[in-house]
């Protein structure tokens, strides 16, 4: 935990938050869209999913 990365958003869940695929596990982010770039930091993992929080949006290349 506590691990940062670059992500791009792809999907929103059924509760509204974006997701974003890092190595295949879902992780779950939430005030993000589908599109948006952002530097996310890990806050929970779990065998099926991981939480994070977005630490800054990232300029997209």
């Amino acid at each position: 935990m506590g691990k940062e990365y670059e992500v791009d958003v792809t999907e929103t869940s059924r509760r509204g938050e974006g997701i974003a695929r890092i190595q295949g596990l879902v992780t779950f982010i939430p005030n993000t869209k589908p599109g948006d770039h952002v530097k996310i930091k890990i806050t929970r993992i779990s065998r099926r999913f991981a939480e994070a929080e977005v630490v800054e949006a990232a300029p997209k290349e």
